[in-house]
């Protein structure tokens, strides 16, 4: 291909990845920022109050990441349906979608409000243990109503409309901060919550999101042919069990990624609020940045799976490999500017100059992760069009689990390699596991996109 034609059909592309994948990026924004209110506002009230929240954070945020990534099935199987033009096949799934999502989110809300022991197995400081479970029992009365949420958001991401999850996760923001200081400092007749109030307000703005996208979905006109509402059907196991065949390990895999997060902060819970609060500041951030190749990644899945529905293998590595580039140089972008500016970033957070000191030295490394994370979440997005979630589990949980928290805890917690680090330690081994994860997951994708063409022009 001439390289002028190759160079036009790379900004082709990239202005489709581009549309689908901005107001994605502005919805990850939006959630993501709802933590970071959160997280600000409860560090305002003090230390207690920011460590619980950040406690509560470290459990119910992996939760909610392996139901919703069990639910993310939804996405590309839509999109393939779409592409392939089979619009009336969409809507029965996707209400089998819905019953799963009450089965899952049900189940994640029961596991939070029981995650007590969780605390205590990491012994947690006792004095943070009842604030932070009355923080994450606020925020289980919302998972239900999220999970359906999500459900629907995936069938609409899957149909290419992605404007409805922007809205949607904007208006819920500017609810949220209203809220937060309504139930943390008991404004109108109600008593002052603290940390705990951001609990009850996430669950409703949880609420609120469902039924925006209940009402976008019912009333919006490109959602008819699908005809999601036209009917009532129970569950069908054998629907639900193939939904679950790509979800669950698509759940377990982000699951395996944010969890170390999680392990690291309660890991770290005994060394006292202002080491647990720095921590969470640093990891606060850093979700933050990583929501723009994250939502990169969510929408390569949908450009991937639209062209496997038109039957276009060679137009999916393509879209594949546009969407890494694209995230690859946010990275680089990223963590340039973390490096330059990261006192003034966590000056925002927390006035405490010893939870300041601790969390621009923790900062530091994620910025050096930036690039291999950016690699490994646009790479695990393409293998979620292509439907190959099994083998990503098993590298995820290898590179994060077998390698990254095992270095983590050796050079942070014990005296296995020299004296102790703490929570930079811990850091560094997440450094090492992201670059694992980066470099399996770039080959995984090669070899499905390749195995993919082959098969293509055996059937041609």
């Amino acid at each position: 291909m001439p390289a002028e034609s190759r160079l036009r059909r790379v900004r082709t592309e990239l202005r489709s990845l581009l549309i689908l994948a901005t107001p994605i990026i502005i919805a990850q924004l939006a959630h993501t920022a709802m933590g970071f209110v959160d997280t600000v506002m409860a560090g305002r009230v003090g230390p207690r109050d920011l460590a619980a929240v950040a406690l509560g954070n470290s459990i119910w945020v992996p939760v909610f990441l392996l139901m919703t990534g069990v639910l993310l099935a939804t996405t590309p199987k839509v999109a393939q349906r779409f592409g392939a033009g089979q619009q009336a096949a969409i809507g029965p799934l996707v209400r089998q979608a819905l019953w799963l999502a009450l089965a899952v989110g049900g189940a994640a809300a029961a596991a939070l409000w029981n995650a007590e022991v969780v605390l205590h197995w990491m012994d947690v400081e006792p004095r943070l243990i009842g604030p932070a479970m009355a923080y994450l029992r606020a925020v289980a009365c919302g998972f239900p109503a999220v999970a359906l949420y999500h459900v629907l958001r995936c069938f609409s991401d899957g149909l290419g409309h992605t404007r409805p999850s922007m809205v949607l996760g904007i208006i819920g923001l500017l609810l949220n901060i209203p809220l937060n200081y309504i139930f943390i400092y008991g404004k109108l007749g109600l008593p002052a919550m603290g940390g705990v109030g951001c609990g009850w307000a996430t669950a409703l703005v949880m609420g609120f999101m469902l039924l925006g996208m209940l009402w976008w979905v019912k009333w919006a006109p490109y959602y008819r042919p699908s005809e999601l509402f036209d009917r009532f059907e129970r569950p069908q196991w054998p629907v639900i069990r193939r939904l679950l065949a790509i979800g669950l390990p698509i759940g377990i895999a982000v699951f395996a990624e944010s969890s170390i997060f999680a392990v690291i902060a309660l890991l770290i819970g005994g060394l006292g609020a202002t080491v647990v609060a720095g921590h969470q500041i640093a990891l606060n951030f850093s979700s933050l940045v990583f929501m723009i190749p994250y939502s990169l990644g969510m929408a390569v899945t949908v450009r991937v799976g639209q062209a496997l529905g038109r039957d276009d293998p060679r137009g999916a590595r393509f879209a594949a490999g546009v969407g890494m580039a694209s995230a690859l140089a946010y990275a680089c972008l990223s963590a340039s500017l973390i490096l330059l500016l990261r006192e003034p970033i966590v000056g925002i957070y927390s006035p405490d100059p010893a939870v300041i000191a601790l969390a621009a030295g923790l900062i530091v490394y994620a910025a050096l992760f930036q690039l291999s994370d950016a690699i490994q979440v646009t790479a695990a997005g393409a293998l979620r069009g292509y439907q190959d979630t099994r083998v990503t589990m098993l590298l995820t949980l290898f590179a994060y689990w077998g390698i990254g928290l095992p270095i983590g805890y050796a050079l942070g917690l014990s005296d296995w390699l020299g004296t102790p680090s703490g929570p930079r330690g811990l850091w560094q081994g997440l450094v090492v596991g992201l670059t694992c994860a980066a470099i399996m997951l770039a080959l995984r994708l090669s070899r499905s996109a390749r195995r993919r063409i082959r098969a293509a022009k055996l059937a041609g």
